[in-house]
């Protein structure tokens, strides 16, 4: 690439709300709840913890005290992250249907009812990721589960949605699109939608699906030995994941709030524009959303994360496809003894981006203004793994 277009590949913004009303927590998160859902999680047959990672030669080469990743690729046999959240937001409807209340909410308490939940069926929209992990929770607790996919998606992340068990079709729309014919086939058919956005009227289950999220950061938490991120980079997509694990730091009121960056595809920035315009809404990105990170492609951000990350995030950055790639290559391709983690297109995006503001000097303004330096502790989340790997192997290969 040449500079002017090196310049072109990240745009940024800077948060202009007032981040000072923060809440602990926002009131979706707390230590009672993260153990809460943990105690769940480690419930389910084949739980452990995901690894986190340290990469110290990278750290060194980009002149930074510590980068952790969390990989994703090692939840169940899953290759992402997702089941966290759609597992525990199915089982809160179980528990509903079963009248069971939450100090009984373990795979067991439901599976001694499995019976009486065969009529169940669950439907929702997705890139891949969600939809898989839908139909592995439907399966597991003997539900039916139907998910609904936009145009442009994987024929192998379908393949894997189809191998639990689930109906399964690719649409003719953009993933919004999709989230409102699910919608509509639920009220249809009087199935339950698990969607993992939410918009006015329909928040409950997207926020037991944020909650299931917490647990990546108590183990995190565990893993860490109290090294404490100075800087955190997520990923967003409809921006639930991101809002989380948000809400899960601000919930530690001892500890100080890392700089927080949400990190977008630019050919999804619904939550990039949203701060471009500045009114205190979201806005809808309209189009087909191309991009290769399949997990960002969203054009509307979700309600209960807008209203998290519109104050509480610190700079909300857009990245080209060549970022996300780049990340790819170096997580498959370590550093002397650095460990190497198979990461797919939107989990890799972030130490992609780390690794052009910090080697490429991409933008020595932005590096400047999130004041990272010598003592700077970032944590990262590889989201997936090779949910797709023919397409993974053309990028690692450098064919595409």
């Amino acid at each position: 690439m040449s500079i002017n277009e090196k310049e072109k590949a990240i745009e940024y913004h800077f948060n202009k709300l007032d981040g000072h009303s923060l809440s602990n927590g926002f009131g979706i998160a707390s230590p009672e709840i993260a153990r809460a859902v943990a105690l769940f999680h480690e419930s389910l047959p084949g739980y452990s913890p995901t690894p986190l990672i340290t990469l110290p030669a990278l750290a060194n080469h980009l002149s930074v005290n510590k980068i952790l990743i969390k990989d994703e690729s090692k939840r169940f046999d899953l290759n992402a992250f997702k089941v966290l959240g759609a597992g525990y937001a199915m089982a809160r409807i179980l528990l509903s249907e079963l009248s069971l209340d939450l100090k009984e909410c373990t795979f067991d308490n439901i599976l001694l009812n499995r019976g009486k939940l065969s009529h169940l069926t669950f439907v929702t929209a997705t890139d891949g990721n969600h939809g898989r992990a839908v139909a592995w929770a439907a399966n597991k607790f003997g539900c039916k589960a139907v998910v609904f996919m936009p145009k442009g998606s994987s024929r192998a992340r379908l393949q894997a949605i189809h191998d639990f068990g689930a109906k399964a079709s690719i649409l003719d729309c953009n993933f919004d699109e999709a989230v409102m014919f699910a919608e509509k086939m639920a009220k249809k058919n009087g199935w339950v939608l698990i969607q993992d956005t939410s918009w006015h009227g329909y928040d409950k289950i997207p926020l037991h699906i944020m909650q299931g999220y917490f647990t990546l950061l108590t183990e995190v938490m565990s893993q860490g030995k109290g090294s404490w991120p100075t800087h955190v980079f997520i990923q967003a997509g409809v921006g639930s994941f991101a809002a989380a694990i948000l809400a899960f730091l601000c919930s530690f009121s001892e500890k100080p709030k890392p700089i927080f960056v949400l990190v977008e595809a630019k050919g999804a920035p619904c939550y990039f524009k949203s701060m471009e315009i500045g009114d205190g809404d979201p806005h809808t990105v309209h189009g087909d959303l191309k991009t290769i990170m399949a997990g960002l492609s969203c054009g509307k951000p979700s309600q209960t994360a807008w209203e998290i990350l519109k104050t509480g995030a610190d700079a909300f950055v857009v990245c080209i496809d060549e970022i996300a790639k780049t990340g790819m290559r170096i997580l498959g391709n370590p550093m002397g003894k650095d460990t190497r983690i198979i990461s797919g297109e939107s989990g890799a995006v972030t130490l992609g981006l780390v690794y052009s503001l910090l080697h490429e000097k991409e933008d020595k303004n932005l590096k400047t203004r999130l004041k990272i330096d010598t003592n700077s502790k970032i944590l990262l989340f590889s989201t997936e793994g090779d949910t797709d790997p023919q397409h993974y192997r053309e990028v690692v290969w450098g064919i595409v």
